[in-house]
């Protein structure tokens, strides 16, 4: 038995019965089992008690001892001047202090069942994909369990954005390019990529987003590729690098993406192509994203968006490759970037000034994809219905935020399984 799962039985009325005693044998009726309190002081606050005829209100205090209230220094604490009952799982010691107070101490061993008590050790010592896993049941997920799931992401995603808005001085198309920066490079060089548009201003973006192939200077050259240059092309690209370098006063940091652990079609030189693409052919993309009605309207966004004509037998600098084709989007890659920048920030722009955009941003995840990985396999596994992103990202961040950190007694689906 831990405090906290004392808690929590106690806020969720986790009994075999309520006719309760005190340790003294008087009959003890809880009127109301008080509010929950995560900061200092009693455990649950406002409660309400009938003990010996009177009716009490105020605090409620749980250890798992009693001997507790003496080790936490509560005795001589103000905070607990308004304890109305002592709420323990072993009663081991008389309290001096509450004794004189007439305040009851209720012992709780018996009234929980040792088969709860097991199931939560088994829950905590786990090592499967879910610390439930064994005994998961998917008629126990609660209703509107995904959307809510996605919703906690979404805001949790949403004071990200907030942070960096604030950065860039509530400009959102800034944010928008470090955030489609941050989505292009993918696991592996998300994290360069975003430094490398955080370290941009984006007024200089902003101002050569029509010449594609400056676009595409300014990111190569950023990333420190073009020192040397190995063909006709990449010597047009230094050439309007140094241009921009002396236009604009960029200063020489060279940042440098990584190329191991990829497939080819991710590496960052094609990358970095299409995000030029993606700007140089949508002169007002902010708007656009802002305001696609639907995820059809979004897909046509990125529908013709590719590297330059370079990258159709290239993957690197200077290395011609025996494969030629044009490096368009793939869907699944552009639901990554959907996924993981621009709905995020459509949640965040419109918050505040539109009361359906809950509405509209779930209906626009449920018209995408399911992500495939171990983790979405995993919750297959336990005949949990994956059909679309709103499903998966819903899990995922459930996954990583409970089932991981084995917070099964804030879980959901875990209250469901404890009361079972």
């Amino acid at each position: 038995m831990t405090e906290k799962l004392l808690q929590y039985l106690w806020n969720f009325k986790i009994f075999k019965s309520f006719d309760f005693t005190d340790v003294e044998g008087n009959p003890l009726e809880v009127i109301d089992f008080g509010r929950w309190n995560f900061d200092s002081g009693p455990d649950f606050l406002y409660g309400k008690i009938r003990c010996n005829g009177l009716v009490i209100a105020g605090n409620i205090e749980l250890h798992v001892k009693s001997s507790d209230w003496v080790f936490h220094h509560h005795s001589g604490n103000p905070e607990f001047d308004n304890v109305i009952l002592h709420v323990v799982f072993l009663h081991d010691v008389d309290i001096a202090e509450l004794t004189e107070k007439n305040i009851p101490t209720l012992e709780l061993k018996a009234y929980i069942d040792e088969n709860l008590l097991q199931k939560y050790e088994s829950l905590l010592n786990e090592s499967q994909f879910i610390p439930c896993e064994k005994i998961f049941d998917s008629q126990k997920i609660p209703f509107h369990f995904f959307e809510n799931a996605l919703l906690r992401k979404l805001d949790e995603k949403s004071l990200e954005i907030d942070e960096a808005l604030k950065k860039e001085t509530n400009d959102y198309e800034a944010v928008l390019f470090q955030k489609l920066a941050y989505a292009f490079g993918l696991k592996v060089n998300a994290p360069i990529f975003r430094q490398i548009a955080e370290g941009l201003d984006y007024t200089v973006v902003n101002k050569v987003r029509q010449n594609r192939t400056q676009l595409e200077a300014l990111f190569y050259g950023i990333s420190g590729w073009l020192d040397q240059p190995f063909d006709e092309q990449m010597h047009v690209w230094k050439r309007e690098f140094e241009f921009l370098k002396t236009k604009f006063h960029l200063t020489p940091v060279r940042i440098m993406p990584k190329f191991s652990k990829l497939r080819p079609p991710n590496f960052p030189t094609i990358r970095f192509s299409q995000l030029a693409s993606l700007y140089s052919g949508n002169q007002n993309l902010f708007s656009k994203l802002m305001t696609a009605k639907n995820a059809t309207e979004l897909y046509c966004i990125f529908e013709n968006i590719a590297a330059s004509s370079y990258w159709n037998n290239h993957f690197n600098f200077g290395k011609l490759s025996s494969v030629t084709n044009e490096k368009k989007l793939t869907k699944d890659f552009v639901d990554i970037v959907l996924l993981n920048a621009v709905l995020p920030l459509r949640y965040t722009y419109y918050k505040n000034s539109e009361e359906a955009i809950s509405d509209e941003i779930l209906d626009v995840y449920r018209q995408i994809s399911a992500e495939k990985n171990t983790v979405i396999a995993g919750w297959k596994k336990l005949k949990l219905p994956v059909e679309n992103a709103l499903h998966s990202q819903g899990l995922l961040f459930h996954y990583q935020n409970f089932c991981e950190k084995k917070a099964c007694l804030q879980c959901g689906i875990g209250l469901q399984l404890m009361k079972k």
